[in-house]
């Protein structure tokens, strides 16, 4: 059972590793061709909007003279004078501000719209996200907010690109205005998680090679502890005196002798050693 173990924990981090990597080529290839193809955009001026060989013109940025726009980003916060940083693969939020300061005329917010542009030349679209319709009307003196939010892709990870928000209203007389609250370059920025799939799979091998050394740490100490061990000393029994040959009966009585010369069970077999003392008195008696 042991070895089976000690195969099973030697096998598991190799399968690991090959399924991860396995799946690590498609991802690169991925990745590969979103690069060439923002190469190309950044190199080939005709080709960066696709399908397309002359840019789209862009509208002219209107501004009415009784309104007043203003913007905040909330989410990633904005500091006045920096450079916008946009984390790729995170919502993007902001407040856009209106205020009206005619005194006759309403105004209607109409929509917001935001689209990433090409740094070197902002008439060349990138990315265009989404139009958000939101028709508030805003009457003379008062002001309103409307938010907005999208999504940066990954693949835009660690590039600069000029970023477009605009603000389309319209006063009460029905004429359009498209203004720019924003229209600066943001570098987007590539977030490190802190803990991704190759780096969990490198932290499995690496538990499952202190298990290993562990498990062939014991079975070493409990080999190497059985062959050092001392055997046990036996146990002496004794048994009593068994021989009558090396006993001395001097210093017992001649007459107790004799009883047990006489005595069938407790006479001993060998005649025992008699002192002179014993001689002479066994003499006398004769």
């Amino acid at each position: 059972m042991q070895k089976f173990f000690v195969l099973l924990l030697l096998a598991l981090p190799a399968v690991l590793l090959t399924l991860n990597t396995g799946s690590s080529p498609f991802a690169f290839a991925a990745e590969d061709e979103l690069d060439e193809e923002l190469v190309d955009v950044e190199t080939e001026d005709a080709a960066v909007v696709a399908d397309e060989t002359e840019p789209e013109d862009e509208p002219e940025t209107t501004k009415s003279p009784d309104a007043d726009t203003y913007l905040l980003f909330t989410r990633p916060l904005h500091a006045t004078g920096s450079q916008l940083e946009l984390p790729a693969g995170y919502p993007v939020e902001f407040l856009v501000g209106f205020t009206n300061k005619g005194q006759f005329e309403d105004f209607v917010v109409e929509s917001v719209e935001a689209s990433f542009r090409y740094a070197m030349d902002f008439s060349y679209f990138i990315q265009n996200f989404s139009a958000v319709p939101y028709n508030r009307e805003v009457k003379p003196g008062h002001e309103a907010t409307v938010s907005y939010s999208f999504l940066p892709t990954e693949s835009f990870a660690g590039r600069p690109f000029g970023l477009n928000i605009a603000l389309n209203y319209r006063d009460g007389r029905g004429n359009q205005f498209s203004e720019a609250v924003f229209n600066e370059t943001v570098q987007i920025t590539e977030v490190d998680e802190g803990l991704d799939g190759e780096t969990f799979f490198l932290y499995v091998f690496l538990a499952a090679i202190v298990i290993l050394l562990l498990v062939l740490g014991q079975q070493f100490l409990g080999s190497y502890g059985k062959r050092k061990r001392p055997t046990a000393a036996r146990k002496v029994v004794e048994t009593g005196t068994t021989s009558t040959k090396d006993v001395d009966y001097e210093w017992i009585p001649s007459e107790t002798l004799k009883q047990m010369q006489n005595s069938p069970k407790g006479a001993p077999k060998s005649s025992p050693k008699q002192s002179p003392r014993q001689r002479k008195a066994k003499a006398g008696v004769q």
